[in-house]
């Protein structure tokens, strides 16, 4: 910043302060200007404010209080108000206030409008400076520039290649989750045929059962029909043999034991059973052994007829 004029600046308020102003007003320049040579910026910046008189020595003095309290824009406002004041000076802290803000283009304007009111070879160097800060910069925005296109495409690499193998892996994974899908799909069927087969040969087996029961049911049943059906036919055969006999009987003689000497024995009627019975009362009762070798019928039977059962001797 171009060496403050704050004591000429100070002589001046003094003097363009009317005769009326007040002790207090010197009072308040002067303790404005030991705040600013004691560095206390900001106290002399509102002891000048506090001054009711619009000068512009003063505006310019409050803008160097800011520019030393690192209030650039503030320091800018002030200077831009300072119109009166040696302007060459007042550009260059304009120009000054922007260079600390690093706004290289309204600094290089500030001071070539400060150079073109009066050379000097501060604002030059200052100038010069800017330029150089400002082609720097740029520099260096373009090479961070690139930098950044570079590092963009090197993540749009990265994450081609990063996508490429999520893909990669998303498909193996699909892969591998199909195979495993269809081993357990395999699995499950040959499972399922597996059930149903030995379902189906239970059922076979039931069946084969069933019928075989059904086949022994359907057996016997035959059997007894055939039984009973053999049975009915040698009952009505035995009974049509027995009514031939009865039909084809004739009466004949009989031979008598020829060990015993006695007639061989046969079908006896109720008749002759009382008869023999009543003979062999007889014979017991006479100590006989033997029967006579001939006998006559007992009882008095019917005259002209004779029984149909009895053969005589």
């Amino acid at each position: 910043m171009k060496k403050s004029i704050l004591m000429i600046v100070l002589l001046s308020l003094l003097s363009l302060l009317p005769a009326s102003a007040g002790i207090t007003d010197f009072k308040t320049i002067e303790a404005a200007k030991q705040a600013y040579e004691g560095k206390e910026y900001g106290k002399s910046a509102a002891l000048l404010n506090s001054l009711d008189k619009a000068l512009p020595q003063k505006e310019y003095d409050i803008g160097n209080a800011y520019y030393k309290n690192k209030k650039y824009d503030e320091a800018i406002k002030m200077y831009e108000k300072a119109k009166g004041v040696d302007d060459a000076m007042r550009y260059h802290n304009i120009g000054n206030s922007y260079f600390q803000e690093k706004k290289w283009d309204k600094a290089i304007e500030s001071y070539e409008k400060a150079l073109k009111i009066k050379e000097d070879k501060d604002t030059r160097y200052n100038l010069e400076l800017a330029k150089k800060q400002k082609k720097k910069q740029e520099e260096k925005k373009k090479k961070q520039q690139k930098k950044d296109q570079q590092k963009k495409k090197d993540q749009k690499k990265d994450q081609n290649k990063k996508n490429k193998d999520n893909k990669k892996n998303q498909d193996q994974k699909n892969k591998d989750q199909k195979k495993k899908n269809d081993q357990q799909k395999k699995k499950d069927q040959n499972k399922k045929n597996k059930d149903q087969n030995k379902k189906n040969q239970n059922k076979k087996s039931q069946q084969n059962k069933d019928q075989k029961k059904n086949g022994q049911k359907k057996e016997q049943k035959e059997k007894g029909q055939k039984k009973k059906k053999d049975q009915n036919g040698q009952k009505k055969k035995s009974d049509q043999k027995e009514q031939g006999k009865e039909k084809n009987k004739k009466p004949k003689k009989e031979k008598g034991d020829q060990a015993s000497g006695q007639p061989k024995k046969q079908k006896m009627s109720k008749e002759e059973k009382l008869k023999a019975q009543e003979l062999k009362r007889l014979l017991k009762k006479m100590g006989q052994k033997k029967t006579p070798t001939m006998i006559y019928q007992m009882g008095n039977p019917p005259k002209g007829k004779r029984s149909e059962d009895v053969n005589p001797w």
